[in-house]
């Protein structure tokens, strides 16, 4: 440079450094005319190193900045050369202390890129990174120069980034283009170069600053709406980055990145969409082809193909159209001050309307085919910041992304079904309504797809080995919508999407993809309600056998699910067992190898304060036992007695749900058989006979047990009862009132009455009891014992029920169940007096043989009686032993509790000493008053069961002079009435 020019630049006044920037400019277009390109690179050289590096020389600085932009002016069209010594100056004043220098550079810097256009794209990272620091300057004017340096750079990118290549490249690569032929050319590198900006972007999306997070925003908005780059593709490497905007307080930040998430997520269903049609035109073209070529069905079969390519085709088109509309908003890419507005189209937009359809669609190419998305690395950021969090509109946008991926890629979302399912469950109970209803509709669709897949891959591989259950090639249809659309999205993985992180090459995306069976996706609503879907019987199983299938991780989904067991709401309990009933119905042998540790927390969830929580956990345990061996179920009864002994309230407050829920799941007969024997064999005598009340009034009053009644009450007619009828009898026997209630039940009044004569003779009756009694006498009145109060219509046939009726009238006390049960039973008297009195006057006559009439109603009940103890296959007078004896055990453990037995009577309290006293063998009599015998009715010896059975036949023909004698003669003091008047 001249003197004059140098001393102007380096002066303190603008107008002097401008003066001298004109001189140099001009200086510098005289040696442009001249060729004089030795001089231009000293000056440049001159321009860097003493002015614009000039650190301690603020007016230097400026004038060098002023300068460099000047000789850019001066160069024009020839500044691509010395780009590489202007623009790093240029850009080191960016950082300067100095807030006139920062603003200098942005105003050269502009200057500077007017004239070079695109191959200011070269040092795009550099500038960019300079314009992320200038977005956050506290300076005003500084910010609004990098506004305007920001602006002209993204015009630029716009018009230039797709396509230009810059002037200075590789002589390499020229020459070698240079040699290959006109088919098969190179490309030359773009000067703009996605792989080489993402990093920057990926190391600056994490900024807090709200002004740089919108300049970050606005630049990514931009370069996805350019053709070509498909800037989506590169999605996992700022998505997170972007869902944490959401929660930023700033309100304009958090706009531009909703829409910015919204403008990727239209892209990626729009290219899934291309894709989709792009498999299923190859495949109608495909059946269309094989069924040309087929020789004996060439007419037959070539309208359905020609009828599958015309709809193919059609669809095709739609494909296009509609990736050809831009979308419905435009961005505003200068921030706050209006400025230039570019196209909100996504990239897919520009592609060449001039390519109609032809012939051969094989070579036609449609924007977004080749695009590769990294479905996998998105769901994996969406599933953590779901779990990471707290956030309402973050939550609320990954739900929505998960659900539209459940549409496009559900084969993906499988490896992370376990860790989805975490979170998603207790969105399920959030507070807002938003997050709420989205959880919902991906909770549906998910367990939609798991319910449709195969339960067992090897089998949907090997069925392709089945010729003669699979029709031709020729005959198989073309797919259509009328199939769920969920269940044939499994068929869209393989060759059309790859999981890759860089762009690939055109050379690579131009290969022709496999053709694959693609279905279309109707969109259908979803219902939000909670419910266990069963899996369809008759599933359609997948055609490509070769094709490999990401298989649903049970073991970690059971136990994610196991855990929401402890969530504080109740829909995500109740949707976690929902799952897992899901799972047990269509994969039981994998849950079942999974059981063991489930198993404990399902028992516990029985404790549950929710009744919708205790219904479900019973459903899926009956379905586990339903599905297992008996060793199972019966572990399962032992379990829950167990849960029941040592959770007493839970036995009082869900014990009748828990019973009827089983008894209407599994066998009744079953429950209630396992139970019994294991409450026979129970040591804790307070618990069994809880349990045995319990158990006995379900017995009696619960709707689901109906049938299990009805057996009872025919054991004479169902032989195969009786034996349930003992078994149910031996484990009764520690609860007297409940052993008494269940021979009314089966219509074995006679062995009841004889009960009662042990109530009276030998037991104690306990306030316990009397209460047990005044529920009996309630129970009487109940429709189930309508069968009951209509036998004492026949007192000929039902001799036992009035002396059982009568008896528990004589336990009670004086109280409102006495009067109940007394009313009814002087309802019915006259009856029985109508009956007996015949007999009695017939008696009393000249000619007629009393004995034998009076005796024909004790023929009667002697036969029957003997029919029904010694014909039958239940033996009673072993069944009063065993009550005999249980009863005893009660009450040595009751005195045993109130410390009144000594140490040896309590010795032989079990039930192997129970069974030994059954024996023939005789008890050691005791002497009266001795301290063995206290507080113990006087012991008789066992004898065998026929001296018993005539014994007791004996005593009942003695104490015939009962409540049977009293109707007697009261109907003869009735006839003496009659006759006086």
């Amino acid at each position: 440079m001249d003197a004059n020019s140098q001393r102007l630049l380096g002066d303190k006044l603008y107008d002097r450094r401008k003066a001298g920037a004109l001189e140099l400019e001009a200086s510098i277009r005289n040696s442009l005319a001249e060729s004089n390109h030795d001089r231009i690179a000293k000056i440049v050289h001159q321009l860097c190193n003493d002015y614009a590096y000039a650190v301690h020389q603020p007016h230097a600085r400026n004038g060098g900045l002023i300068g460099l932009a000047a000789a850019a002016i001066a160069l024009g069209s020839e500044v691509a050369r010395y780009l590489k010594e202007i623009v790093p100056p240029v850009l080191a004043c960016f950082s300067d202390q100095d807030a006139r220098v920062r603003y200098y550079a942005c105003e050269s810097m502009y200057n500077i890129a007017k004239v070079a256009k695109g191959e200011i794209l070269v040092y795009f990272n550099d500038v960019f990174d300079a314009l992320c620091k200038l977005a956050a300057d506290t300076e005003l004017s500084v910010k609004n120069g990098a506004e305007l340096l920001d602006r002209l750079v993204k015009d630029i990118v716009s018009e230039s980034a797709a396509t230009y290549a810059s002037i200075l490249a590789p002589e390499t690569a020229v020459a070698e283009s240079a040699e290959n032929s006109p088919d098969r050319s190179i490309e030359i590198p773009t000067a703009f170069s996605l792989p080489r900006f993402i990093p920057l972007l990926q190391e600056r999306i994490h900024v807090l600053n709200p002004f740089t997070r919108t300049f970050l925003v606005s630049w990514i908005t931009l370069l996805d709406s350019i053709p070509d780059l498909e800037l989506v593709a590169y999605l996992p490497s700022f998505l997170g980055g972007l869902l944490k905007y959401l929660s930023d307080p700033n309100q304009d930040v958090h706009t531009t990145t909703k829409v910015a998430l919204d403008r990727f997520l239209t892209e990626i269903k729009k290219i899934a969409v291309v894709k989709k049609g792009i498999a299923e035109s190859k495949r109608s073209r495909e059946v269309g082809r094989k069924a040309s070529d087929g020789s004996s069905a060439v007419a037959p079969d070539s309208p359905p193909g020609d009828r599958a390519d015309v709809a193919a085709r059609q669809r095709q088109e739609e494909a296009r159209e509609l990736l050809q509309t831009p979308t419905d908003s435009a961005v505003t890419t200068n921030g706050d001050d209006g400025g230039d507005v570019v196209d909100g189209g996504s990239s897919l937009t520009a592609a060449g309307e001039d390519e109609k359809d032809g012939d051969s669609f094989e070579d036609e190419w449609i924007p977004g085919q080749d695009v590769q998305v990294d479905y996998q690395r998105i769901l994996d950021i969406l599933v953590t910041f779901l779990s990471e969090s707290s956030e309402e509109e973050v939550q609320v946008t990954t739900l929505k992304w998960i659900e539209s991926f459940l549409d496009i890629c559900p084969e993906d979302i499988l490896l992370f079904t376990p860790r989805l399912l975490a979170q998603v469950l207790p969105a399920l109970s959030h507070d807002v309504d938003m997050v709420k209803q989205a959880a919902n509709r991906v909770n549906q669709t998910l367990m939609t797809y798991i319910m449709s897949l195969p339960e067992d891959p090897a089998k949907t591989i090997s069925a392709p080995e089945q010729p003669p259950s699979a029709p031709p090639p020729a005959q198989q249809p073309a797919p259509t919508p009328m199939i769920p659309g969920i269940r044939a999205l499994k068929e869209t993985n393989g060759a059309d999407r790859q999981s890759t992180t860089s762009l690939p090459t055109k050379s690579q995306l131009r290969k022709p993809t496999s053709p694959e069976p693609v279905l279309a996706v109707p969109s259908s609503p979803r219902t939000p309600e909670v419910r266990t879907p069963e899996p369809p019987a008759d599933a359609p199983k997948s055609d490509d056998s070769t094709t490999p299938h990401t298989d649903l991780d049970y073991e970690a989904a059971v136990n994610a699910l196991t855990l929401q067991f402890l969530h504080e709401h109740e829909a995500t309990r109740v949707a976690a067992l929902a799952w897992l009933i899901m799972l047990h119905r269509k994969s039981p042998r994998r849950i079942l190898a999974i059981q063991d540790a489930t198993f404990p927390a399902l028992l516990k969830t029985l404790s549950d304060p929710a009744e919708a929580v205790v219904t479900r956990d019973l459903l899926l345990l009956s379905q586990i036992s339903k599905s297992s061996d008996d060793s199972y179920f019966t572990s399962f009864m032992i379990n829950l007695l167990k849960l029941f002994c040592t959770d007493r309230r839970l036995l009082e407050t869900r014990g009748n749900l828990i019973i009827r829920q089983l008894c209407l799941s599994l066998s009744a007969e079953k429950i209630y058989r396992t139970m019994a024997d294991c409450l026979e064999q129970e040591e804790d005598i307070e618990f069994a006979s809880i349990m045995v009340q319990n158990l006995n009034n379900n017995l009696i009053t619960a709707p689901e047990l109906a049938d299990l009644r009805k057996r009872l009450r025919n054991l004479d007619q169902a032989p195969h009862s009786q034996p349930f009828f003992t078994v149910l009898f031996r484990a009764w026997c520690v609860n007297a009132v409940a052993t008494f209630s269940l021979c009314l039940l089966a219509q074995a009044y006679e062995q009841a009455y004889h009960l009662l004569q042990i109530f009276g003779a030998e037991l104690e009756m306990t306030v316990n009891m009397l209460i047990q009694i005044d529920k009996l006498v309630q129970l009487l009145e109940s429709p189930v014992f309508t069968y009951l109060r209509m036998q004492l219509l026949e007192p000929e046939r039902f001799p036992y029920l009035y002396k059982c009726l009568y008896g528990v009238l004589m336990l009670l006390p004086q109280s409102s169940a006495f009067a109940a049960l007394k009313n009814r039973l002087g309802s019915v008297s006259a009856i029985g007096y109508l009956h007996i009195a015949p007999s009695l006057r017939g008696a009393a006559g000249p000619s007629g043989p009393g004995g034998t009439t009076a005796s024909s109603v004790s023929t009667f009940e002697r036969q029957n009686r003997l029919k029904s103890r010694e014909e039958g296959a239940i033996r009673w007078n072993e069944l009063l032993e065993k009550f005999k004896a249980t009863q005893d055990r009660v009450r040595r453990n009751q005195q045993r509790q109130l410390g009144g037995v000594a140490h040896d009577d309590i010795e032989d309290n079990s039930p192997r000493q129970e069974e030994k006293s059954l024996g023939l063998t005789m008890r050691t009599e005791q002497r009266p008053g001795s301290a063995q015998s206290f507080g113990r009715p006087p012991v008789t010896p066992v004898v065998p069961q026929q001296q018993q059975g005539k014994e007791l036949e004996k005593g009942h023909a003695r104490q015939r002079s009962g409540l049977s004698q009293l109707g007697r003669l009261t109907g003869v003091g009735a006839g003496r009435k009659g006759k006086k008047t």
